[in-house]
């Protein structure tokens, strides 16, 4: 589907159909719908008897194929799904056994006798091997054959796989549209959601972390040290990716930041006189400083080390910031 805040993008590549690139590149916000945006531009592609506006008939043959993800010439290429208890905490990567099984079956023949399309997302999944091996075939295109990326942050893409293909910029929606969209699906709490999503509309929230995140909250504005190696036991109960307790660390603390200069909240809106309270009681430097702590652990978001340790020392430095020691 093409959400209404990327209908003009829509237009302007279906109006050039017929003309695409072997190889397009759509970068943007996560949690905008640029992959669906992809994924409707594959079926048109494939479709048999798109509309003169590129939209796909959806009754066709070809159109039911796709429907039911089963159409021969589409191949989509996305990060493969770890299995096991700690799943969520392995990093998502595109491997070079999936870009070669690719790469052998996007050389055939189409079945249908028409295009073949290929869709890969999120594009920046690919590890080194996987993307050089991308980028032969995108270097020696086979006829008929269009490759469809998706990248959420396209600075981590090879410069050489982003040369050989047009890149197109899906754009966020407004915040009116954006809240809008929100609160359709979460009438609850939608503006507080949005914040905290960065503007984003397209999210999955559950419950159980939606309280998880609201007992970090809850830490932050008054720490203790019980109740951050409590927390951290919590939290590891979840197994969560390290890389989840960072972003809401972060969010958190640039808040603080803000609220250190007079300024409003950006991702906790609900908890702005928390964040100006810790605000007032700290100083700039110890915010950098467990700024730049976080940061040297980015890396490791998606890691073998010990989530529930790292939670204990971040949110044990987090009360003496607090503390102002």
């Amino acid at each position: 589907m093409i959400y209404p805040w990327h209908e003009y993008e829509w237009r302007q590549i279906a109006a050039q159909r017929q003309r695409l690139p072997h190889a397009m590149l759509f970068a943007g916000k996560r949690g905008t719908g640029k992959t669906a945006f992809a994924r409707h531009l594959a079926q048109s592609l494939l479709c048999e008897n798109a509309a003169a506006d590129g939209e796909p008939c959806g009754v066709c043959p070809s159109c039911h194929l796709f429907a039911q993800n089963s159409h021969p010439d589409f191949y989509e290429l996305a990060p493969e799904t770890p299995e096991g208890e700690t799943a969520a905490r392995r990093l998502p990567q595109i491997k070079i056994d999936a870009v070669r099984e690719l790469i052998e079956h996007i050389r055939l023949t189409a079945v249908r006798g028409g295009r073949r399309v290929a869709l890969v997302h999120p594009a920046e999944a690919m590890n080194a091997q996987a993307a050089n091996g991308l980028l032969k075939i995108l270097e020696e295109p086979p006829t008929d054959v269009v490759f469809l990326l998706v990248s959420h942050e396209r600075d981590r893409l090879l410069p050489t796989v982003k040369s050989r293909c047009r890149q197109t910029v899906l754009p966020a929606p407004g915040r009116a549209a954006a809240l809008d969209y929100v609160r359709r699906y979460h009438p609850q709490h939608a503006e507080e959601l949005l914040a905290f999503h960065s503007g984003a509309p397209l999210f999955e929230e559950e419950a159980a972390q939606t309280a998880l995140r609201g007992e970090l909250l809850q830490f932050f504005a008054a720490p203790r040290l019980i109740a951050a190696l409590d927390y951290a036991a919590a939290f590891d109960k979840h197994k969560l990716p390290l890389a989840v307790f960072l972003d809401w660390m972060h969010k958190w603390l640039l808040d603080v930041g803000l609220a250190q200069r007079q300024m409003s909240p950006l991702y906790y809106p609900a908890f702005a006189a928390q964040s100006a309270a810790v605000a007032h009681r700290t100083a700039p430097a110890a915010l950098f400083a467990l700024n730049t702590r976080l940061n040297a652990l980015v890396p490791y978001g998606r890691h073998t080390l010990s989530v529930r340790m790292q939670a204990e020392s971040l949110l044990t430095e987090y009360l003496r910031f607090w503390q102002n020691k």
